[in-house]
């Protein structure tokens, strides 16, 4: 049946079966190592489609992996030395608090020898030993305090050691988690149910990041694309019903709705063959099979299929005889 029959609420136009297209591509560049699948193969989300060579990679992750152990161990030999610096500063205290004795102990038996010198009960040479004894004690605790404060220093220095190498397995963790990506990115899967169109790489060429290695399309987002004059465009609503025929199964009818009415007109496409149409502008109307439909025959569909589309301008007309035989449930 031809448009020139349709009754006055259908509106056609022909078309192809569309569906969005999908590149897979590579996240990092590298040596492509294997393609798993050929042109026209129907995929399922998930499934692997290529590997890029991992050589690299792995030796890199190695290489992250040495320098986390590196780093642990750089930290339990900082908490080691700063163990030791704690145990050091505590015997300095200690030492400190001897030498703050042996110094009291010293001004105490001056001040005796002062008194004893005052009346001629000791030598001078008592009283001189006890001045030096007291200049000894009191060099030995400067010292002392030095080597605590030393000894403090170190600690801190231990103490930022750890820091150091804590931050270093950090890095070095979060260089692993790089490579680990990089690694599960090496394998190309499908994002979703799809059928192969082309290979755009074969393996063993090299490929920069983002280099395409296989075309598919989305098998659940097709659509046919089909241009209204704007008389009947103007008439369209999104959700309108349409019906497509196919050329390859005239006898099957295929429910569709409207999804998309282009809102900047252009002149019908040259594939329209009268003068008359062809000067006028058209609108861009895009009738989406629904995914549900889809999900049932999704192994047979194909894109690129021509046929024509039906769209019900007028929902209280009722669709002519052959648009309601056979229709796909």
């Amino acid at each position: 049946m031809d448009s020139g029959a349709l009754p006055a609420g259908i509106a056609s136009g022909n078309g192809r079966l569309e569906a969005v297209d999908i590149d897979i591509a590579a996240q990092s560049g590298g040596r492509l190592k294997d393609v798993f699948v050929s042109e026209g193969d129907f995929v399922e989300a998930g499934q692997i489609l290529a590997r890029m060579d991992m050589v690299q990679l792995e030796a890199r992750k190695a290489e992250a992996q040495a320098q986390i152990r590196r780093a642990d161990i750089a930290i339990e030999t900082a908490k080691s030395l700063v163990t030791q610096r704690e145990a050091e500063s505590e015997a300095a205290g200690a030492n400190v608090e001897l030498q703050e004795a042996e110094l009291d102990a010293a001004e105490r038996r001056l001040v005796r020898s002062e008194a004893l010198a005052q009346a001629n009960t000791v030598s001078q040479q008592v009283l001189d030993d006890d001045r030096a004894g007291v200049r000894k004690a009191r060099a030995a605790l400067a010292s002392a305090k030095a080597s605590l404060a030393a000894t403090k220093a170190a600690i801190g220095s231990a103490q930022a050691q750890i820091v150091d190498a804590e931050a270093a397995v950090e890095a070095a963790r979060a260089s692993l988690a790089s490579i680990q990506a990089d690694i599960v990115d090496a394998t190309l899967i499908a994002p979703r149910n799809g059928r192969v169109q082309y290979r755009l790489a074969q393996p063993g060429e090299v490929l920069a990041s983002g280099g395409r290695v296989i075309n598919m399309i989305d098998v659940s987002d097709v659509y046919m694309s089909l241009f209204l004059p704007t008389e009947q465009a103007g008439r369209v609503e999104l959700g309108t019903e349409v019906r497509l025929v196919m050329d390859a199964a005239p006898g099957v009818v295929i429910p569709a709705t409207v999804s998309f009415v282009s809102d900047v007109a252009q002149f019908t496409p040259k594939s329209v063959e009268t003068e008359e149409e062809r000067l006028k502008l058209t609108f861009r109307v895009r009738a989406r099979i629904a995914p549900e439909l889809l999900a049932r025959y999704i192994r047979q569909v194909k894109t690129g299929l021509p046929g024509m589309a039906y769209v019900r301008l007028d929902p209280n007309t009722e669709w002519p005889a052959f648009l309601q035989q056979n229709l796909v449930k």
